[in-house]
Order: structure tokens, then C-alpha cells, then sequence
């Protein structure tokens, strides 16, 4: 019976944890620089990774570009939501910006060819924010999420800038067939696209055109031009009530 390193998944976990405090807090870098080095060789290694020492010393050469792409993150959520009071309280208390924050981090690393950490990263952060992204998606700047819960965003996503995306939406594929893995099986979202609350979008060679708006509830199976509403209506009645019923 083959044995596999499931206990790496608590090293990946704190790896994650120092990984995003160092990002963004200078004491925290000084402190753990040293120890991320050695946990990242020592999981690498865990998972028959070559070259380990270079992709390190590459994805840390990144840190700096991520950073500045997060802190323009940071800036959408604080323009966008009307509950923010201040940058900091996005860094410090925001749930979908620490999702966005683990992307950006475990998409870096899957762009240099490690896969099952990122994946590990992703997992660790889905499990406290309740967002799945897969670390292989393509994801512009300024992105923003609101509440976030029960978003799922599938590894050949594509999605431009200046996205505003709420809880609950799906970025999926049409189908699930383990032939289609080279396929891009997931939507490409153009820039300035809001989509609320539920809204679920599926197939690889659907486009949502630039400037849309998708309203909540929505399916979605094909490409929305650009500028366009889309929305779900349904008849809702309100009536008085009679002798207390």
C-alpha cells in the first residue's frame, strides 16, 4: 500500500499562515524569511520537486510585484465597499482580500511549475474564507470581492481587470471529463465586469463583454456582449395579510 505525506498538509498550512503575514508586515519578514526557505524545500522535496532552491529564490524575486498588485487590490475593496472604513481594516479583517492575497501567492508558484502546494495553499484559505479559486487561474488587478462565500473560480478562468464579483457565483466548466484537462473548460470575465450574488457562468468559450453587469441568480451557457444587463426575473407577490394569516 503506497503511503503519501498527508502530514504536509499542516506544514503547507503554516507555511501559508508566515508566507502571507511576511508579505505584509516587515517585522514578520525579517522574523521568518529563513523559515519559509526551509519549509518551501522541505515540502518541495516532500513532493519530488526538482530545482527547488531556484523556483525559491525566483518566487521570492516576485514577492515584491505581488505585493504591489494585492495593495491595489486592497484599494478596490476600500472604493468599492461602502462598510469599509479604512485600508487597513481590508488587510487586517477582510476575508476575500486574504483569498485574493493566497491566490496571488499560490498562482505565482504554479506559473513556476509546483502544483500540489498551491493547490494545498488554496485549500488551506477555502477552508477559513469559504472561496475556492484554483491557483491556476488568470486573474487581473484591482479585483474585488464582496462577503465571498461560496465563490468557486475554476483553474482556466480568465478574468480581466476592475472585476467586482460577489458571494455565491460559479466560474465553472459545462462539463467534468478528465479528457477536457488541456481544454480551457472555464469563462474568460472582460474588464469592468460586476457579477452578484448566485450568478452562475459555465463553459470554456464563454465571454462576458467588457462594462456588463450579471445580475444575481443568472445561468449563464453563453458569451454576453460587451455593456450589456443580464438579469433573472421572477414574479414576486405581496399581499395584505387577512384575519392575522
Amino acid at each position: 500500500m503506497k503511503s503519501y505525506n498527508v502530514c504536509l498538509k499542516d506544514t503547507a498550512k503554516t507555511f501559508t499562515k508566515r508566507l502571507f503575514y511576511s508579505l505584509f508586515d516587515c517585522e514578520q519578514e525579517k522574523a521568518h524569511g529563513k523559515y519559509l526557505e526551509k519549509k518551501f524545500l522541505k515540502i518541495v522535496s516532500k513532493l519530488d520537486v526538482e530545482n527547488g532552491e531556484e523556483i525559491w529564490k525566483k518566487f521570492k524575486a516576485e514577492l515584491p510585484e505581488i505585493r504591489k498588485t494585492l495593495d491595489l487590490d486592497a484599494i478596490a475593496f476600500e472604493s468599492n465597499d461602502p462598510a469599509s472604513h479604512s485600508l487597513e481594516e481590508i488587510y487586517m479583517a477582510y476575508p476575500g482580500f486574504h483569498a485574493i492575497s493566497i491566490y496571488r501567492l499560490s498562482h505565482a508558484l504554479y506559473e513556476l511549475g509546483v502544483h500540489i502546494l498551491p493547490r494545498m495553499m488554496s485549500e488551506y484559505i477555502h477552508g477559513i474564507t469559504g472561496v475556492d479559486i484554483h491557483p491556476g487561474a488568470t486573474i487581473g488587478k484591482s479585483f474585488y470581492i464582496d462577503h465571498g462565500t461560496g465563490i468557486v473560480i475554476g483553474e482556466t478562468s480568465i478574468i480581466g481587470e476592475n472585476v467586482k464579483i460577489y458571494q455565491g457565483v460559479t466560474l465553472g466548466g459545462i462539463s467534468v471529463s478528465k479528457n477536457l484537462a488541456s481544454t480551457k473548460r472555464h469563462p474568460t470575465i472582460e474588464d469592468n465586469v460586476c457579477i452578484y450574488a448566485n450568478a452562475t457562468i459555465l463553459g470554456g468559450d464563454i465571454v462576458i463583454g467588457a462594462n456588463s453587469i450579471i445580475g444575481a441568480n443568472v445561468w449563464i451557457t453563453e458569451s454576453v456582449p460587451e455593456n450589456s444587463l443580464v438579469t433573472y426575473q421572477t414574479e414576486i407577490k405581496i399581499r395584505p395579510k387577512k384575519n392575522g394569516i
